[in-house]
């Protein structure tokens, strides 16, 4: 066999394996509640090449691809156990068997059932009942929410998004919002089908039904009346920030908890997802999700300040236009900010420094911050530019950075490229809370820039998902431990 022809051999055998792999994917997730993954890439939902693309990832870690060919027995060997509802890597256990079984006569099965014996008890609901969710505001964060929730629905026994609350457009306002979930500029066609049920006035989305409420205060809604009770309102409209302004939700009947996707005012904790976890107590009412610029910074300042300290700094955040923004140059009631957004670079305030502070007290004071509005639709760059408490090298900075992207409590917020092609538009779809470009990290002793992507849409969306979901208390159990 030339070649040419061993590859192409190679490739559609391989194919044929990740096509293999998607009915075991999909039955773990939806009858067992198993969310599979490759070092931290979720194989669920994804298509073959997708899956054949997560593999080869892997060679960043082990420096060879992983193969579906040994990964697949992995898959066959869970399908045989009645597991509960967790997080497994079969990346890491397959890696793992062929490091602690070389030699051994020990089968895959027995290794797996093994690793996973302590979740090999049967199919249980983290919860009495679905959790219920209601988006208060339908844009563009809120479109992202309902997209990223949807896809989570698995067997509908954990969030369940129940409804959106807007005020009335006209007459086609269901068509039109159910038209906006389905096509996005930016992110692509919805995955999936899209009706409408306009008897209930509701989207349904991958059978999914979303009822659209009308309200101009959120203190009108009775969302009992729509058999919604114990809701946690995720309020993406930024219009209050305060503990009063926010609190109007909590008068709503069937409303139990607020979480806002803005930084909060006064007293409200504001947490990064991942960072301060310890404050979503129970006790609490409202919270906030900070902001995207936080959500992408305060993780990476977290893990370089544990490990090397850091002194002081300025972040300059690169972040692409928003809708507050004019189109063409007219009146706006803050500076610059009424320039043409689509053409020109904007100078403009940003409350990252002190929402680090929330965050990360122990960086209270040292960090200032700015902003520059680009012409760009979606994705930002954070630049952080720090003094450390010690010298390191780009190499050892790096090196921890690309560990810590891998395999820690931050892997689902911090990731890690070493492309020398990267731009802008490659983290489209990203959901991480940011991105280090390694090769573009610059250290000069105690010295050190850091540079991080992040899309301010959708990875924001995937924290604040996070977020509500340990609201819920559903928080799944990582495998291998």
């Amino acid at each position: 066999m030339d070649k040419q022809e061993s590859y192409f051999t190679d490739w559609s055998e391989r194919e044929a394996l990740a096509e293999a792999m998607l009915p075991l994917i999909g039955k773990l997730y939806r009858e067992r509640g198993i969310i599979t993954s490759v070092y931290g890439r979720s194989l669920v939902r994804k298509s073959a090449v997708e899956i054949l693309r997560i593999h080869r990832f892997a060679r960043q870690i082990l420096n060879n691809e992983l193969s579906v060919r040994e990964t697949h027995p992995v898959l066959q060997a869970m399908c045989e156990l009645d597991l509960a509802p967790a997080r497994v890597d079969i990346g890491k256990l397959t890696v793992r068997y062929q490091a602690q079984v070389a030699g051994s006569e020990m089968p895959l099965k027995d290794f797996v059932r093994q690793e996973l014996s302590t979740i090999n008890t049967g199919r249980t609901s983290l919860l009495d009942e679905p959790q219920d969710v209601v988006l208060y505001g339908f844009g563009r964060i809120g479109r992202l929410l309902a997209r990223v929730m949807i896809e989570k629905a698995g067997g509908g026994d954990m969030l369940r998004l129940r409804a959106a609350v807007v005020r009335k457009g006209a007459a086609d306002d269901l068509a039109k919002r159910a038209s906006l979930l389905r096509r996005d500029s930016v992110h692509g066609h919805f995955l999936g089908t899209i009706t409408v049920d306009e008897k209930e006035n509701a989207i349904i989305a991958n059978g999914n039904m979303i009822r659209l409420i009308y309200a101009d205060k959120p203190e009108d809604v009775d969302y009992t009346q729509y058999g919604i009770k114990n809701a946690i309102v995720i309020d993406n409209t930024g219009k209050w920030r305060d503990r009063a302004g926010l609190g109007r939700h909590l008068q709503s009947k069937g409303a139990a908890s607020v979480l806002l996707t803005a930084p909060g005012k006064g007293d409200i904790p504001n947490i990064v997802f991942g960072v301060n976890n310890e404050l979503i107590d129970g006790q609490e009412t409202i919270y906030s999700a900070a902001s995207c610029t936080t959500n992408a910074i305060v993780p990476v300042l977290k893990v370089i300040n544990d490990r090397f300290g850091v002194v002081n700094g300025h972040v300059e955040t690169c972040h692409s236009y928003t809708n507050d923004q004019n189109l063409i140059d007219n009146y706006h009631n803050k500076n610059r900010r009424g320039r043409s957004a689509p053409l020109n670079m904007v100078i403009t305030e940003t409350g990252a420094a002190s929402a680090i502070a929330k965050a990360l007290p122990e960086l209270t004071g040292r960090l200032t911050g700015n902003a520059i509005r680009v012409p760009t639709p979606n994705v930002s760059m954070a630049i952080l530019n720090l003094t450390l408490e010690k010298e390191t090298t780009v190499d050892e900075i790096n090196a921890y950075l690309r560990d810590i992207s891998l395999d820690s409590p931050l892997q689902d917020q911090i990731d890690y490229t070493n492309s020398p092609e990267v731009v802008s538009s490659d983290f489209v779809g990203s959901r991480h809370a940011g991105v280090v470009d390694s090769l573009a990290t610059i250290v000069a002793g105690n010295r050190c820039v850091l540079y991080v992507w992040y899309d301010n849409e959708f990875g924001y969306s995937c924290q604040v998902v996070r977020f509500v979901t340990r609201m819920a208390g559903l928080e799944l159990p990582n495998f291998p431990a």
